[in-house]
């Protein structure tokens, strides 16, 4: 997400590297790459354009200090002028009353049903909600099915009437049913189409007035760039929605929609999303997501998701465990099995500041741990806790047995030697944490 973008903007900088001065002539240089660079990723022009006025209008207010060269101080102008364009800071989600009534809306295939199960979970995990799905689309073939499907992996129940035609009534009899059950929480998930209609717009509008929901999200489908704006300000035209959620941001998208959605509707992106992993929702931070388009990484994000992974007291065992040199394969793995929960690897590696360019063509998910976890399923519940008892003759087995070669065996059992050796080295700091990225895994294999 937004590769295209931070590299254009990333050349815009270098204008100004060397120059002593921010000055008119070498700014107006600086901003009109920026502005192509913004329209290049489907950004309205007219939001592009009154976003480069304001950072020239900044920029030539601004008295640079010795210490700071203008190249920098045109980024940090930059990152803030960002920051307001998506919205300034962070806007929960509105959870006030019992039930709580959250209506999903959008086009078809924007990714409402798939959400609608990971607003479920995430609010059932982090916010303690006992919620329930209302399965409001009675014209997609499967739809129902698949909330239901959605639901079981999340252990959320969803209320369905089959062969009744009306979503309304089907809300309605949601709601009571959530009430009657001691749900306090109720996320009706509705029909899309494939572009915008009256009819689907009535129906939509007559959901909202017969359940009166606290919360209505507008779902749309990153991908589809300056499309989805518009289609979003159609939809807040209707609804008056109270935030948006951005889909598939891990796709082949330019960024537009999330530059130019808050200035267009006036609404603030609430949740994005990307990939199809349940656990993958995040709330939205517009700080944080400048700083991911300018290659400053999203360290805070990172430590969040860790955090959700990593039980701080068997954080505590596991580095008893490595200062007496008693760390396993066993406990190896789980490791990796808390890594994967976090999320796709390429993605948590880019919030690392610096290493998203240095990963931008290399092919890394989560894959990359299936050779490993293979060749670890592969030994003994004796070899894995005590791996001095791998021999030539064993490793021969473990590697027929993963469908790996005996050197990536070799390589994996030396990486962990190295591994074991290094992270009792840095006990001494009282942060397992820190662990995580001197893992084999992290490296590469």
């Amino acid at each position: 997400m937004f590769d295209n973008l931070s590299e254009r903007l990333e050349r815009s900088f270098k204008i100004l590297k060397g120059e002593g001065r921010i000055t008119e002539i070498n700014v107006a240089e600086t901003l009109k790459e920026i502005r192509r660079a913004l329209l290049d990723a489907d950004v309205n022009y007219k939001i592009a354009k009154s976003f480069t006025d304001n950072i020239k209008q900044q920029a030539l207010g601004q008295k640079i200090m010795t210490s700071v060269k203008p190249g920098q101080m045109m980024i940090k102008i930059v990152h803030d002028e960002l920051t307001i364009l998506m919205g300034g800071s962070n806007v929960d989600i509105n959870l006030k009353g019992n039930p709580v009534v959250i209506l999903v809306a959008g086009l078809q295939g924007s990714g409402k049903t798939t959400f609608s199960a990971k607003l479920a979970s995430h609010l059932k995990q982090k916010r303690g909600k006992s919620p329930l799905m209302v399965a409001g689309d009675v014209y997609r073939p499967a739809a129902i099915e698949q909330l239901k499907i959605l639901g079981e992996t999340v252990d959320v129940p969803v209320y369905s009437e089959e062969g009744n035609p009306d979503p309304v009534k089907i809300a309605q009899a949601g709601i009571r049913e959530a009430k009657r059950l001691g749900h306090d929480l109720v996320i009706v998930d509705t029909a899309g189409r494939l572009a915008v209609d009256a009819e689907m717009m009535n129906e939509i509008e007559s959901i909202k007035k017969h359940i009166s929901p606290q919360e209505i999200l507008f779902v749309v489908d990153a991908m589809t760039g300056q499309d989805a704006v518009n289609t979003a300000k159609e939809f807040n035209d209707r609804l008056n929605f109270d935030g948006v959620v951005l889909t598939k941001l891990d796709g082949d998208t330019r960024g537009g929609a999330a530059l130019s959605i808050r200035a267009v509707v006036n609404k603030p992106i609430k949740f994005v999303s990307a990939g199809e992993k349940l656990e993958s929702l995040e709330l939205f931070h517009p700080e944080r997501m400048a700083d991911r388009i300018l290659g400053m990484g999203d360290i805070v994000t990172l430590v969040e998701k860790a955090q959700e992974q990593f039980n701080v007291e068997e954080a505590r065992k596991m580095q008893k465990k490595i200062a007496k040199n008693q760390f396993t394969f066993s406990d190896f793995l789980s490791q990796i099995q808390q890594i994967k929960k976090m999320g796709n690897i390429k993605e948590l590696a880019s919030m690392i500041p610096g290493v998203g360019k240095a990963l931008k063509n290399l092919d890394m998910d989560d894959n990359a741990f299936k050779g490993i976890e293979a060749i670890i399923f592969s030994m003994t519940p004796a070899e894995r806790e005590n791996p001095e008892l791998i021999n030539g003759s064993r490793r021969k087995r473990i590697s027929d047995g993963s469908g790996t070669s005996i050197q990536e065996v070799n390589r994996l059992i030396k990486q962990f030697d190295e591994t074991r050796k290094l992270m009792k080295t840095i006990t001494t700091h009282k942060n397992p944490m820190r662990m995580m990225g001197n893992m084999p895994a992290m490296r590469g294999r």
